[in-house]
């Protein structure tokens, strides 16, 4: 069986570790930093599983966050058990029992970062991770990027590269809070009604203009459609309608020569004050502000 690290991980693999990886691209810090160090990453990567992957630990030394980027398996954790699929997220830690297995016909493809010292229960607990806890993301593949720009920073051999791991590790928690779906909807009809909604409204925000056209393009009426806003989101269809649409002003409002009216009628907003004011109340500046500041 081929199996490939990092650069920073071929000298030596830490005996927590599976064997059962096809592929992994992993970074290694250091595993016993000074207790005055404060909060420090000790690793982190992505991990192909094999389809015999298996994991079983009575405690682990560090604290975790794994997060499945693809595939499917199976989790048992303090006791719980859970089904892992894209999007899931969990974490665990010193004295957390747990036990990951992999699909045989769709194996896991997961991230990980491990870390340690003051203020990492801390940190778990602000993005509702606490040791044992299990999440949802949504959308699905929103934290591949920030996983890879930790294993990235993880894998350089500079002077700053630990700290930038520690900030970029917050930085995951702060959009983990972010991103969390409950997970009793995360399969659900009403998950998935928001999910083609919110697609919907990303995808034609320019074209819509009010919350009835919204609701009929989905197929649902716009009082469910709030409804499932407002419990799995932070803003109403309506106000992300308005957000797109701003930001997209915005930016056609950083060309030279295109008039601030035909930036609203390009919207949808057939008066151009009202365009202005809701830009200004999106935004905190009015589009004239907003061009003599660009």
């Amino acid at each position: 069986m081929k199996r490939r690290n990092s650069a920073s991980a071929v000298a030596s693999t830490p005996d927590f570790f599976s064997a059962d990886v096809e592929n992994a691209r992993r970074f290694y810090l250091n595993f016993n930093p000074h207790k005055s160090t404060g909060f420090t990453v000790v690793c982190g990567g992505l991990e192909y599983c094999t389809s015999l992957y298996a994991i079983d630990r009575a405690t682990f030394p560090f604290y975790a966050i794994e997060y499945v980027a693809r595939g499917k398996g199976q989790l048992l954790l303090n006791g719980h058990h859970y089904e892992l699929h894209r999007g899931r997220v969990f974490s665990y830690g010193p004295r957390i029992p747990h036990h990951i297995s992999g699909s045989i016909t769709d194996p896991l493809v997961k991230y990980f970062v491990d870390f340690t010292g003051g203020g990492s229960l801390e940190l778990l607990q602000s993005c509702g991770l606490s040791p044992g806890r299990v999440i949802q993301v949504f959308p699905p593949h929103i934290l591949e990027a920030i996983y890879e720009e930790i294993i990235e920073s993880g894998s350089r051999s500079t002077q700053r590269n630990a700290a930038l791991c520690a900030r970029l590790t917050e930085c995951l928690a702060l959009k983990i809070a972010a991103s969390r779906a409950p997970l009793e909807g995360a399969q659900s009809l009403a998950f998935v009604t928001y999910q083609q909604s919110r697609h919907h409204i990303a995808r034609n925000y320019v074209r819509l203009r009010t919350l009835l056209e919204i609701s009929r393009e989905c197929h649902v009426s716009s009082a469910h459609l709030c409804r499932l806003f407002k419990k799995y989101d932070h803003e109403s269809p309506y106000q992300l309608l308005l957000r797109l649409k701003m930001n997209a002003a915005a930016e056609r409002l950083g060309h030279s020569g295109v008039l601030v009216k035909q930036v609203a009628e390009e919207m949808g907003f057939a008066d151009q004050f009202h365009f202005s004011r809701v830009f200004k109340a999106t935004l905190g500046i009015s589009p004239a502000a907003f061009r003599r500041l660009r």
